[in-house]
């Protein structure tokens, strides 16, 4: 078979697995969908390594009823992409076995689930490669139904269903300012084919249709303040598909800007430094806002929000080198953007689904309820750290890479004569050394509060390690990111090599100095690990022989303690929120005690922080509208008989409008 016929392949296997699934006995139902997504994702992977070789997928589907022709391509910006869904679909799928046992007795949902987790991946899969207009928002709105579902899977709990709404008003707001873009480009350029917007970026000002697309592709990934999604589905939706959601769902908005981005003929300038503005200020919001939850979910999903904002960062860059004509910046940047998207899709699903396996066994997603768990869970404790560690940048793992590309991209930056952009680019380094400590914090509180010190409150059952199904992905993921971490170079030529066939010419002065730095970053890792692991060996053979003892920590003379006594989430993050207060309003029930109040009453403390832009504009925005359209509640009471009666005045009034040939 040739990669067309791979390619169209991918679309009997998702209708006819989204057909079979519900129609196979429910203990293997899990099962083939795994199989079906590991049939698509080995038929798409073949002709993306092709695509990164040279080999591009270029085929036309032609006279297609109501699209026309509709061309399909898979360049390597698409296989870079594809690459990224399949391996964490797969992971997800692999995972979700495990996970969903615990919903065994939901059969019909569980059939809905995985045929939608099928189509979820496939849609995904077509996003990257349909280059129609209209047949890409087809492609897009099905990923966003599938995807829908699949958060909406507990749909019994209230919280589910308003995150399941809020999901699909944002995700349809978006898809409009992206059909709105395409039919500017129709109405000027006559064609829905992508091609089109390049054309008409060269004939145009660039300005305000790459806004209409960064509006719509933005809120898919999560720019803010187009981001308040995110915080609501990835708790609400199971762990493998909050994993796969975060890992690759939010980077096709990544993929469309790209996509965009790469076309733009002019103002690079203005919109690359409005792009790095906004992409540093959305990766603070994000990770202030992550340090400070103690719902490990909701911290995970905003940390997918300061992500995003790295990555935007690096688009950001490269368009700033385009419009200075420095080759080097603009290197550097999109090479920085292409490798974070990888990483991140790499460790943010390792974090979801290690706390997944958590809320798994002990049934709450909350911190300060749990404690201690590294004795009960310690593979799930390990993953998680290496996800930690990943995230906040840290060597030999990969994170450290990319983000030593971005601050490389900072520094260039920093030695133009332009004295606007140079300091742009101090505040951007500053601003994003500031993102990497506070992510230190967010880490090292959740870590130590989840899984160091005592058990805070006895749980319903006791908790064990999770099933090897659930951890066999999560091994893969490490292994991946070592990899990345300690072969930079290898990935770095990957890169590249996507730059030349996405239409971009890389600086090659800056590659080989990039490339010598990376041979560097890998050597001196490489070294760290394997100085590290003899040293735990021989802690290990030393200490089998030794008689171990448990004993209570020093309590400086206090004899009694409890584990109330503990370090809480709170604990960690209470003075930074504080400090900015005016960015995460805290909202609590509690009487502060007072200065002259020397023997203080029995208080209690209840408190939650609120987003600042969902509470300050969205709400604002949202309430008049409700409490407008609450005044016309009346029309649906629930009555029968008032239904019937709407009926009748309808055909009533069609009659009439008939005999007086009104309509």
């Amino acid at each position: 078979m040739d990669n067309v016929q791979l390619v169209i392949a991918t679309l009997f296997f998702t209708i006819g697995g989204m057909f079979f699934i519900p129609l196979l006995p429910s203990g293997v139902r899990a099962t083939a969908s795994f199989i079906f997504i590991l049939i698509n994702a080995v038929l798409t992977s073949i002709p993306a390594l092709d695509a990164l070789r040279g080999q591009s997928l270029n085929v036309v589907f032609q006279g297609t009823p109501f699209l026309g022709n509709v061309p399909v391509r898979m360049d390597a910006l698409s296989a870079w992409f594809v690459l990224i869904v399949n391996f964490t679909c797969i992971n997800g799928a692999l995972y979700g076995i495990g996970y969903m046992k615990a919903y065994r007795e939901q059969k019909a949902n569980l059939a809905l689930h995985w045929s939608m987790f099928l189509l979820f991946q496939s849609s995904m899969l077509w996003v990257c490669m349909l280059q129609h207009g209209l047949a890409f928002l087809v492609a897009w709105e099905l990923m966003s139904l599938s995807s829908l579902l699949l958060v909406m899977f507990e749909h019994q709990k209230k919280e589910t269903i308003k995150a399941g709404i809020n999901y699909m008003v944002q995700m349809h707001i978006g898809v409009a300012l992206l059909s709105t873009a395409f039919i500017w480009v129709y109405f000027v350029e006559g064609s829905f084919d992508f091609e089109a917007v390049s054309s008409f970026f060269k004939e145009n000002k660039n300005v305000w249709l790459f806004l209409l697309f960064f509006g719509g592709f933005g809120i898919k990934a999560g720019f803010i303040p187009l981001h308040s999604w995110l915080p609501h589905a990835h708790p609400a939706a199971p762990s493998h598909v909050s994993g796969v959601m975060s890992g690759v769902i939010v980077k096709m908005g990544i993929y469309g800007i790209l996509r965009v981005a790469l076309m733009l003929e002019s103002n690079w300038l203005l919109i690359g430094a409005s792009l790095l503005v906004l992409s540093v200020a959305t990766g603070l919001f994000g990770i202030l806002n992550a340090a400070i939850r103690r719902d490990f979910k909701k911290m995970l999903a905003y940390c997918t929000v300061e992500n995003i904002g790295i990555i935007g960062a690096g688009i950001g860059l490269f368009l700033i080198g385009k419009g200075t004509n420095n080759p080097t910046l603009s290197t550097i940047g999109l090479t920085a953007a292409l490798l974070h998207t990888l990483n991140h899709s790499l460790y943010k699903s390792l974090l979801f689904f290690s706390v997944g396996s958590v809320y798994q066994q002990t049934h709450t997603r909350y911190m300060d309820q749990l404690g201690g768990l590294i004795r009960k869970m310690p593979q799930t404790a390990f993953f998680f750290l290496m996800g930690a560690l990943a995230i906040g940048g840290l060597p030999p793992l990969n994170g450290f890479v990319s983000e030593f590309l971005l601050y490389s991209g900072f520094v260039e930056g920093m030695k133009t004569s332009n004295f606007y952009i140079s300091t742009l680019m101090m505040l951007s380094l500053a601003g994003l050394a500031v993102i990497g400590g506070i992510s230190l914090l967010a880490f090292t509180k959740s870590f130590s509060v989840i899984f160091l010190g005592n058990p805070r409150q006895p749980l319903a059952h006791k908790p064990t390690e999770a099933p090897f199904v659930m951890r066999l992905p999560q091994y893969l993921i490490v292994a991946a990111m070592l990899a990345i971490g300690m072969f930079p170079q290898y990935f770095l030529n990957w890169v590249a090599n996507l730059e030349v066939l996405a239409g971009h010419t890389p600086d090659k002065a800056a590659f080989v100095h990039l490339n010598s730095a990376m041979v560097n970053i890998g050597l001196y890792s490489l070294v760290f690990l394997v100085l590290l692991l003899p040293v735990f060996f021989i802690r290990n053979v030393s200490m089998v022989n030794r008689p171990s003892a448990i004993i209570t920590t020093w309590g400086c003379g206090y004899v009694a303690p409890n584990n109330r006594m503990q370090y809480t989430g709170k604990s960690f993050s209470k003075t930074l929120g504080k400090l900015l207060g005016f960015l995460v309003g805290e909202k609590k029930n509690y009487k502060e005690i007072a200065p002259e109040e020397i023997f203080p009453k029995e208080r209690a403390y209840v408190s939650h922080y609120t987003d600042f832009f969902e509470n300050s504009l969205i709400e604002k925005l949202t309430k008049p509208l409700l409490k407008g359209m609450n005044r016309f509640e009346f029309i649906q009471n629930g009555r029968i008989q008032y239904y019937v009666l709407y009926g009748v005045v309808f055909m009533l009034l069609v009659f009439l409008g008939t005999l007086f040939k009104l309509i």
